[in-house]
């Protein structure tokens, strides 16, 4: 048996540096601090992709000093000095094939469904091989190296921001995906994160739905080198179901599926996402906090046990996701009054994130606004030029009022400036403003909780017309809806 290597005292420090880099958050201060110490680069904040370069072309002359000694291969090592060493190699590698992963990325959005080859995988393979890897390594590995890209890019692109909030949703959404600890997540819970479910709040509008895509689209898909290429496509392994959209009746057969005949208006059989989700995907139920008791019991069953029967079958089936929940709801609330079970809610909070409000980002970071507005013109109008920021910024600040609380959040923004690229105006959402300005008044002590909750109900029975609907919405009963809609008309 031959003695092992052992890396000279400064290549193991500089190599230590470059495997904790490595395991570093994207997101955070620290891998920016480690990309600093690799580089020499210090005082002055470059450009993301410029960094990226500097540290790689550091450790790529590093990795040919090994080469040129004989010395790049996992093998020749043991202990820490195997586990520093392999990471150093996977590092190289995957920078690599970075720009290759990435083009690859919008290609497969393109194609939908169907699976697109990989042309470059045999080479990185290849790769992974001649420095030691087992074939069985290099697969997963190669399989972690897209699963990373995937997870920059869709937390990248799909949550734009500078304020304070916005990094830190990015930075939690990462570790979301491969835990603070991705050492952790390579040894032990890469191919077991469906047990992990996460419950994203915020108000409507913020984009909990990107955040929820963000965490799906990533999660992990081997590769299959038969056919070269991933098992799966990521846009088809990540489900989004509205469930406020649905009437009660049917909420069941949307989550499980139905059989032929299984109630009246079953003319066929249907596949509720359950069935749809695939064991590498994820479904995301939105508005979870519409669901009634009894549902929420079916699905703390299929959380626990990981099965389900469709409505009208007594079959067991499996289900192998991860499951994504979202809430503009009180929660707490809900769950002292008996509307949201405790045990449901232990079961869906794995990890809790808070997706934060247009206002309390603005409030945080002054250019959040224009920088919101350049990305929703580039998904809009196809490119985002200096002189349409100003046209839609200069309308915004001559229309609203400075302190405007944007309550319909991004999604209002958006429609805002579709409507001012249309007509030149955006007036803003004068009812759900002053629903608002009464929620900021009870803060600061001008409202109380019984107006807010009289002028919440006259806002709903403006919109719906009925006592009945206004009751359920509420879930008030029809005499209290009654009661607060005279209060707030004045009558005693």
């Amino acid at each position: 048996m031959k003695t092992p290597r052992s890396l000279r005292t400064e290549e193991k420090e500089f190599f230590t540096t470059v495997a904790n880099t490595a395991f570093a958050n994207p997101f955070s201060r620290e891998r920016i601090e480690l990309d600093r110490k690799i580089t020499g680069v210090s005082g002055v904040d470059l450009p993301r992709e410029e960094m990226v370069r500097l540290v790689t072309a550091r450790v790529a002359e590093r990795l040919r000093t090994l080469e040129e000694s004989g010395r790049a291969n996992v093998n020749l090592y043991a202990g820490e000095e195997r586990r520093t060493a392999g990471v150093v190699f996977l590092f190289t590698v995957y920078h690599r094939f970075r720009a290759e992963l990435d083009a690859f990325i919008p290609k497969q959005i393109e194609a939908g469904d169907q699976l697109c080859k990989v042309p470059f995988a045999r080479e990185a393979l290849a790769k992974l091989v001649g420095l030691g890897f087992s074939e069985e390594e290099a697969l997963k590995y190669f399989a972690l190296f897209y699963q990373f890209r995937r997870a920059f890019y869709f937390i990248e692109s799909g949550l734009v921001g500078t304020s304070r909030s916005m990094h830190n949703l990015r930075l939690n959404l990462w570790n979301n995906v491969f835990t603070r600890n991705i050492d952790l997540y390579d040894t032990h819970l890469w191919n077991r994160m469906e047990d992990f479910s996460t419950l994203l709040l915020g108000e409507t509008g913020t984009g909990k739905g990107a955040a929820a895509a963000a965490i799906g689209r990533s999660c992990s898909i081997p590769f299959d080198p038969l056919k070269c290429q991933f098992v799966e496509s990521f846009t088809r392994n990540f489900i989004s179901l509205n469930l406020s959209q649905y009437p009660e009746t049917l909420i069941e057969s949307e989550l499980f599926g139905h059989c032929k005949g299984a109630f009246t208006g079953a003319v066929e059989h249907h596949e509720g996402v359950f069935s749809r989700c695939s064991p590498h995907g994820s479904i995301f139920l939105d508005e979870i906090g519409d669901l009634s008791i009894p549902v929420q019991i079916k699905l703390l069953q299929v959380l626990q046990e990981r099965t389900f029967s469709a409505v009208g079958s007594h079959d067991r089936l499996r289900f192998h996701g991860r499951v994504i929940a979202a809430t503009n709801r009180p929660l707490d609330d809900m769950r002292r009054k008996g509307q949201f079970r405790d045990d449901y809610y232990y079961r869906l909070c794995s990890d809790t994130i808070a997706v934060p409000s247009l206002r309390e980002r603005i409030a945080e970071e002054p250019r959040e606004l224009e920088v919101m507005v350049g990305h929703l013109l580039t998904r809009i109008v196809g490119v985002s030029r200096q002189e349409l920021i100003d046209l839609v910024l200069s309308a915004l600040r001559r229309d609203l009022p400075p302190d405007y609380s944007w309550p319909g959040n991004v999604r209002e923004l958006e429609q805002a400036v579709r409507r001012i690229l249309l007509s030149g105006s955006y007036r803003g959402d004068s009812s759900l403003q002053s629903e608002a300005g009464g929620a900021i008044a009870m803060k600061d002590g001008g409202m109380d909780a019984h107006a807010l909750l009289a002028n919440h109900c006259r806002k709903l029975f403006e919109q719906f017309g009925t006592y009945e609907e206004v009751a359920r919405r509420t879930r008030l009963d029809r005499r209290t809806v009654k009661k607060y809609l005279q209060s707030a008309d004045g009558r005693p």
